[in-house]
């Protein structure tokens, strides 16, 4: 089973999640031709992917959705609230409305070999969810977009081999940004995104000493590094109430432009 963040951040998202048999992107939140030549070097082709899993019909997660779906003929996994949303946007272009399945929370599907589970996650979207995968006895998941944690989170997220986790920004470079008043609010709320430190907070508890692996994922641009998240997410696990350190598991930022590291288990 494997891993690749083909692209991570605020300004457009792509998760590669696959099998020998079977391959999957969550979101596509950037063009149709970038997530093409992340496919390519990943050794694969936009006719090879199974099935599309969108988290939230927010523009930097579904952007190159209608030209993927058009050229390829790729079905769309996504809750009810977020298909609707993404169709009333109307920004999709000619898509077969067969391609669009609807999911729901905690409600296990197959695709080919791989089980997927979505899972709630609070965000300013329609129905938005976070997405587990399951090969035999190996487990990922892919959970951005919270802007808030709670024990059922936790709950779903424990046992992962290896998780892709928000770590969107800094709170004093938020705080004292460029962006308005309403925006770092909205950014901060419940239904905003996951600071660094709510990151490695929530990380902490997620702990375990078979984690293969860890990425950071959904950096903002204007209130975060990619070394600020990363030793802020360290210090967080050094600091908790567990018999863990920061260095004591793998962990790497996902680029908001670049193929990450391909994590295999």
């Amino acid at each position: 089973m494997r891993m690749c963040s083909i692209a991570s951040g605020s300004s457009g998202n792509c998760i590669y999640i696959g099998t020998d048999a079977t391959h999957l992107l969550v979101d596509v939140g950037i063009s149709g031709k970038k997530t093409v030549e992340g496919l390519n070097r990943l050794g694969l082709t936009g006719s090879d992917i199974d099935g599309i899993l969108v988290t939230h019909e927010h523009s930097d997660h579904i952007n190159g959705l209608g030209v993927m779906c058009r050229k390829f003929g790729i079905p769309v996994y996504g809750t009810r609230g977020t298909l609707e949303a993404i169709k009333k946007a109307g920004n999709l272009g000619e898509t077969d409305d067969s391609l669009f399945h609807e999911v729901s929370a905690d409600k296990k599907f197959i695709l080919k070999d791989v089980t997927v589970n979505p899972m709630r996650i609070s965000h300013d979207a329609a129905e938005p969810v976070a997405y587990r995968f399951q090969y035999g006895s190996k487990r990922m998941a892919v959970a951005t977009d919270m802007g808030i944690y709670d024990d059922y989170t936790v709950e779903s997220l424990r046992g992962m081999d290896v998780l892709l986790l928000e770590a969107n920004h800094d709170i004093n470079m938020l705080q004292a940004g460029p962006y308005p008043y309403y925006l770092k609010q909205r950014i901060l709320g419940n239904r905003g995104h996951l600071s660094n430190e709510l990151s490695g907070k929530l990380l902490s508890r997620l702990l375990h000493d078979d984690l293969k692996g860890v990425i950071l994922g959904h950096l903002s641009k204007e209130n975060n590094f990619a070394e600020l998240a990363y030793e802020t997410v360290r210090l967080e696990i050094s600091m908790a109430d567990n018999p863990y350190k920061g260095d004591d598991f793998p962990i790497m930022v996902a680029s908001r432009s670049e193929a990450s590291q391909l994590v295999e288990i």
